[in-house]
């Protein structure tokens, strides 16, 4: 079989699922683990090498033009433990000479070491998680750090070559009125970030927050609204493009692997509870690293679900994902890529730009406006349900 050129292979992610935390924060409920046994953290090591070169000869039409490393905490994991992971990456995939690198950080936990070996190593992006300037919230949250500690992060970071940080804040915290959350957006913004992420404060069953939110002085949903609201504007104001709900950055400066979430890209995931969409396939692994770790050293079953996606499917993600960003939906794609009428849609979209929810460029393209964004889920929910009475182009009378 002739071996396909790097420029006619088909881009591809990969996610490195780090479930290791100092701590666990009081609302996450994505999956990790606050062990410090080295049983545990040299049993996946193991396991997400061995795993990322089983799945190396399943991608030869691939190029690997996006790596993140997120978690949990993956910068605690160790500047030698990411390095292994990323030259197993190297060794069993074909990986662009210009991918961006990411790996996810706490403030506490980067040190002059780890930054310059991993900036030698080839990562050229951080993401760091802020969340805001306050303290007293940070604690209530259970963040193992301060604002302090965040500033002097930056200065770290900045000093030791990377030229692509982003930090990841939070709003419609205990406590926080929009005052308090405009006072963050412009501390942080002193910091000269290349791309910020504002998400609302998310209280997800399961989570200690959950159990006792109610004596938290938690912020109701319409000044959550105010509060995301005057994000959009204080960072334009200050030349950061929104490009998606909760993503702005500096020209030149989005994050191109959650970009392949959100244009349908394929991506594969590594390590517990990790999700991919490769080959026409969804599928996610184990979450739990003890059985990730015994699948890979046994050649047992990793994957808790594996799922062929229906093309109806994929147009119903179409809509659900591209609405999430500013490009939002291009009709012409829309009918080549899945042969459904987009009129119907534009119909819809047509009710929603009179109410200033939607919005249509020069070129034909359909996006949410900052207020249709705030009602995203009951928008797209009516534009599938539009989908779904749609006849296939060529079926229709």
């Amino acid at each position: 079989m002739p071996l396909v050129s790097r420029k006619n292979k088909t881009p591809l992610g990969i996610y490195i699922h780090v479930p290791f935390c100092r701590s666990k924060c009081q609302y996450c409920d994505f999956y990790s683990l606050t062990t410090k046994d080295d049983r545990f953290w040299d049993g996946y090591l193991e396991a997400v090498c061995a795993h990322i070169q089983e799945a190396g000869p399943l991608a030869p039409n691939h190029v690997v033009d996006t790596i993140y490393f997120g978690g949990g905490t993956p910068s605690l994991l160790g500047a030698d433990h990411l390095s292994a992971i990323l030259t197993a990456i190297r060794k069993s995939f074909d990986v662009s000479d210009n991918a961006e690198i990411t790996f996810e950080a706490n403030p506490d936990s980067v040190n002059d070491r780890l930054l310059k070996r991993l900036r030698s190593e080839g990562f050229n992006r951080v993401s760091l998680g802020i969340q805001c300037d306050n303290d007293d919230i940070l604690q209530r949250l259970g963040r193992p750090h301060s604002y302090a500690q965040a500033e002097e992060a930056v200065k770290r970071i900045r000093k030791r070559g990377f030229r692509n940080i982003s930090v990841d804040l939070m709003y419609g915290l205990p406590g926080q009125q929009l005052e308090d959350w405009e006072n963050t957006l412009r501390h942080v913004l002193s910091l000269k970030p290349e791309h910020i992420s504002c998400y609302g404060l998310k209280v997800e069953e399961g989570t200690p927050l959950y159990e006792y939110q109610q004596y938290c002085n938690l912020a109701d949903d319409d000044v959550q609204a105010d509060m995301y609201l005057s994000a959009v504007k204080i960072l334009k104001k200050h030349g950061y493009r929104q490009y998606e709900i909760s993503n702005f950055c500096k020209r030149g400066h989005v994050s191109r692997h959650n970009l392949k979430y959100w244009q349908g890209g394929e991506y594969l995931g590594f390590g517990p509870d990790a999700s991919s969409d490769f080959g026409g396939r969804r599928f996610a692994i184990v979450r739990d690293l003890e059985a990730y770790i015994e699948g890979i050293e046994n050649g047992g079953m990793v994957l808790r679900e594996v799922q062929d996606v229906a093309p109806r499917e994929r147009a119903g993600e179409y809509l659900m994902m591209r609405l999430r960003t500013v490009a939002g939906l291009e009709p012409e794609e829309y009918e080549k890529q899945y042969l459904l009428p987009f009129e119907p849609l534009r119909n819809a979209l047509l009710v929603y730009k009179e109410r200033g929810l939607a919005e249509e460029t020069f070129d034909g393209r359909w996006h949410l406006t900052p207020n249709g964004f705030l009602l995203s889920n009951t928008i797209i929910s009516d534009l599938l349900l539009i989908q779904d009475s749609t006849e296939p182009i060529g079926k229709r009378r």
